[in-house]
């Protein structure tokens, strides 16, 4: 049998079951401990024992269902706001995958295209659109002039 103080998880369904179990065993023994003190089992009273114990069975079970319920309903709000989370990112990427589409080139996209049904890796740009050389890199000025700089 686990210790009361095994450490809960950080994910919050683990959390709520640990947190849940926890509760339970230390609620369950508090009542075990209570009826064993005071049910005598003799042949007079184990009729009247045996429904006390089933009323605190039920009862200790009707507590853990509740607390289960909780553990779960949380557990629903959290994936429920995943879920709007990933639908909201989904709708982000289409609209930009749209306007990609519309800015790119016949030719961006019959490349695209054809690395899509090969399977194979993206082209760096450099490579894959052929035009006029970077003009920044040729602008700029030489670092190494012995000049004075005004």
């Amino acid at each position: 049998m686990t210790s009361m103080n095994t450490p809960c998880f950080t994910v919050a369904m683990d959390l709520g079951v640990c947190q849940l179990r926890n509760v339970s065993i230390s609620f369950l023994s508090s009542l075990l401990s209570a009826e064993s003190s005071h049910v005598k089992l003799d042949n007079g009273s184990s009729g009247a024992s045996v429904v006390a114990i089933d009323n605190k069975i039920e009862q200790a079970m009707d507590l853990v269902k509740s607390h289960l319920m909780y553990a779960v309903r949380e557990e629903v709000e959290v994936l429920k706001e995943q879920i709007k989370e990933l639908i909201d990112r989904n709708s982000q990427l289409e609209q930009e995958n749209t306007l990609l589409k519309t800015l790119a080139s016949p030719e961006q996209m019959a490349q695209f295209q054809a690395q899509v049904q090969t399977g194979s890796p993206p082209v760096p740009p450099t490579a894959a659109t052929p035009g006029p050389p970077n003009t920044t890199q040729l602008t700029q000025p030489n670092s190494h002039s012995s000049g004075p700089s005004a």
